[in-house]
């Protein structure tokens, strides 16, 4: 599918990756829906990149909300082929450490926003891209789903964060396998380190080194970066039921 013809919903669209990826495909020609809990950063997309951009404001681990998203992108651009997740949280903690054991709460948000949400606006959205006509390849669509390099290398402190990402990589398979006769693909992508606003938070000198822990390049990935491989997934058939990691080669240390 040429991403000219995206019809997308984009959730955490409104900063970091989800921008990027948002426009990535506006600039390509395609539309999209903008599903996250900011609505000045949404508003602001919207106001500029135009009429090809919507958003509302969506809490991904809400049925009710999720539902009326799918169904307000649906209205508005007449169908959904494609699904970016991009939504996510991240937290350090330890299960045992100096301030006692791990937070249950915390641990539980966590997985809900990550994978229980993730997976929350896949069935949902799934839901209407099974009813798009084919295209020449027997196509309907294609979801990508945002893991992450924690997913396999997690560090002290990431039981959480981690626990999260490896479920996403753990249901990749399994939705391409069920979906695959409707002619909908599913993919993730695991980044390693990226320039996120989770990282606009530390000072300068900390990210310049978190950078060089990368082996080449020796920097911070960059939104756009991970925007480039959502156009390569929807544009190449073949890519279904994979996790690609998108790190430059960095392999996370226990701490």
């Amino acid at each position: 599918m040429n991403i000219q013809e995206s019809r997308a919903l984009v959730t955490g669209g409104a900063s970091g990756l989800g921008e990027a990826t948002v426009r990535k495909i506006v600039e390509n020609g395609g539309q999209a829906v903008i599903l996250d809990l900011s609505v000045e950063q949404g508003d602001r997309l919207v106001k500029e990149l135009g009429s090809s951009v919507s958003f509302v404001k969506t809490d991904v681990t809400s049925e009710e909300e999720v539902k009326a998203a799918v169904a307000s992108a649906v209205n508005r651009m007449g169908s959904v082929n494609t699904v970016v997740n991009c939504a996510g949280i991240g937290i350090a903690e330890k299960v045992f450490g100096k301030k006692g054991t791990h937070s249950l709460d915390l641990f539980t948000k966590v997985i809900s926003v990550n994978l229980i949400g993730t997976f929350n606006v896949c069935r949902l959205a799934a839901e209407s891209v099974v009813k798009n006509v084919e295209n020449a390849a027997g196509e309907r669509g294609v979801i990508i789903n945002t893991a992450s390099v924690a997913a396999f290398e997690g560090q002290i402190g990431q039981a959480a964060y981690s626990a999260s990402k490896g479920g996403v990589v753990g249901m990749t398979l399994p939705l391409a396998r069920e979906f695959a006769r409707f002619g909908i693909r599913v993919m993730t992508i695991a980044p390693g380190l990226f320039h996120t606003p989770m990282f606009e938070m530390l000072p300068e000198e900390a990210r310049t080194a978190l950078g060089k822990m990368v082996p080449f390049p020796s920097r911070l990935g960059l939104p756009e970066e991970y925007a480039q491989l959502v156009q390569s997934i929807v544009e190449n058939t073949m890519l279904n039921g994979e996790t690609i990691r998108l790190d430059g080669a960095i392999r996370m240390q226990p701490k």
